[in-house]
């Protein structure tokens, strides 16, 4: 967070001099900048490299960087009026227009303004990221021999079988696809799965990302409520008799939002519902390898269970290590796995053959185990910081559930609150939530907040952060008026 506000800082001084020099001149060396602004070499690259990426600095190799020349003219403005028309039209004919509403997944992926807690990420902090142990391995993945020549359509069949033991049971790494990251393979699973117009069966609450992409699809999706053992089996089987549809999404392990975990005696009852509707179920695996240090043992994939086919299993290496370390398996059993295969090839052709590599450098070194125990031992931490605080400072806010895995916590708000509002004045009290709102497919049953205890730099930031919270709920719960603010 440090370097990226020098990296921001620099580049405003940078721009707020460039008028000294004319077009063409060259602006002081490196280590000029360096020694003067008293930042790092890395600092000075990128903030060149932002002003360069502007068009305002022109950076030629061992010659230096120099002040752009401007554009002679300005270029026209176009009209694109027409292409309301188009994009109409092109979806008139459809039974479920394809809208592509990308709100409930930005939350989580934008940046907060600098000084501001981010509540709202989605992914590790950079300090629990394991950088060296990544960078290790792509060094050594680029000299792989072979390493930058086109790989398997499928994947590495290393890399495969790595992912086929991890999901375990009778699972083959001929049954594994190597991805883009999860929500690619989820993208390919749906299109495969069902045709424009078709339900989808939903947990509710459930990924905004993953409405995003039935949505986008043309399909439909259909809530079905979950509890604190995950989803409900009678209703499950009543939506699917209602909608007559044939694929179900879910996350059996720390389901994102509520941080559920699929109860033993429903997990049988889930595929036995699914194959007797002659459906499929997506499992989105997503956080099995954030698990708590308190958790206990796991229960395996249901894809593990699954001599039928009745699963679609994705998991993910990206949210255990970097947003930019996209790498996942789609994997399925029967003839679903051709179609799987080709939406795949037409879409993106392969996973970079690079960057596989360096997954199988990472999962195969001995620091892979470690990061896992330290980040095991780190969220837990986390995560009761933050449940403490907010029951000492917020006992408003309803938490039913505290789960042993995953990233964050589900937070049920005052009949009445005004979700919208309290997320606005979290904001101006400098913290960033996410909104519970896109986490569901219809009307919700009350207003949530999703707090994230991973993207935060440490426990400090977690008491702090619940400290401006309340301040917030102050301004908004009702019947709250101007409280003073409460400690911990």
């Amino acid at each position: 967070m440090q370097e990226r506000s020098s990296v921001g800082e620099l580049a405003d001084r940078l721009r707020q001099e460039l008028d000294r020099y004319s077009p063409d001149g060259k602006l002081p060396s490196s280590r000029a900048l360096v020694e003067r602004f008293r930042v790092s070499p890395v600092t000075v690259s990128r903030a060149l490299a932002q002003l360069a990426a502007e068009g305002l600095v022109v950076t030629r190799p061992g010659a230096g960087a120099f002040r752009a020349r401007p554009r002679a003219t300005a270029a026209p403005v176009g009209d694109t009026s027409w292409q309301e028309v188009a994009l109409s039209a092109d979806g008139a004919a459809d039974l479920v227009p394809r809208t592509v509403d990308a709100s409930g997944v930005t939350v989580s992926l934008a940046a907060p303004p600098p000084g501001v807690i981010e509540f709202n990420g989605g992914y590790l902090h950079p300090s629990l990221q394991p950088e060296r142990a990544m960078a290790a391995a792509l060094s050594r993945a680029g000299r792989r021999p072979g390493a930058w020549g086109r790989p398997p359509m499928e994947g590495l069949p290393e890399l495969r079988e790595w992912f086929a033991r991890s999901i375990g049971g009778s699972v083959t790494a001929a049954e594994v696809l190597v991805t883009a990251g999860g929500q690619s393979a989820l993208t390919t699973a749906l299109r495969a799965l069902a045709p424009p117009g078709a339900p989808v069966l939903v947990e509710s609450p459930t990924y905004p990302g993953m409405l995003a992409i039935a949505r986008a699809a043309g399909l439909r999706p259909v809530p079905v409520p979950v509890d604190a053992d995950g989803v409900r089996p009678e209703l499950l089987a009543d939506a699917f008799r209602a909608t007559g549809a044939r694929v179900f999404v879910c996350q059996p392990l720390f389901q994102n939002p509520t941080g559920a975990v699929l109860a033993p005696d429903r997990r049988g009852e889930v595929l036995r519902i699914a194959r007797e509707a002659g459906a499929f179920v997506v499992e989105d695996d997503f956080v099995r390898r954030l698990v708590h240090e308190d958790a206990g043992e796991l229960p395996r994939p249901l894809a593990a269970d699954d001599p039928d086919g009745v699963v679609v299993h994705v998991g993910s290496l990206t949210k255990a290590t970097s947003p930019s370390f996209r790498v996942s398996a789609l994997a399925g059993h029967g003839p679903v796995l051709e179609r799987l295969r080709a939406i795949q090839v037409v879409d993106t052709f392969f996973v970079p053959r690079p960057l596989q590599e360096a997954a199988l450098e990472l999962v195969g070194s001995p620091a892979w185990p470690r990061h896992l125990r330290a980040i095991s031992a780190e969220l837990r931490v986390r995560r009761d910081t933050m449940t403490t605080a907010l029951r000492l400072t917020l006992p408003e806010l309803a938490l039913p559930h505290v789960p042993s895995g995953g990233y964050h916590l589900w937070l049920r708000l005052p009949d009445g609150t005004d979700e919208t509002a309290l997320t606005a004045a979290a904001l101006r009290a400098g913290v960033a939530l996410a909104p519970g709102r896109p986490y569901f497919s219809a009307e919700p049953p009350a207003g949530h907040v999703r707090l994230s205890f991973a993207a935060v730099a440490g426990t400090g930031e977690i008491t702090e952060g619940v400290r401006r919270l309340r301040t917030a709920c102050d301004e908004v719960l009702p019947g709250r008026g101007n409280r003073s603010t409460r400690g911990a």
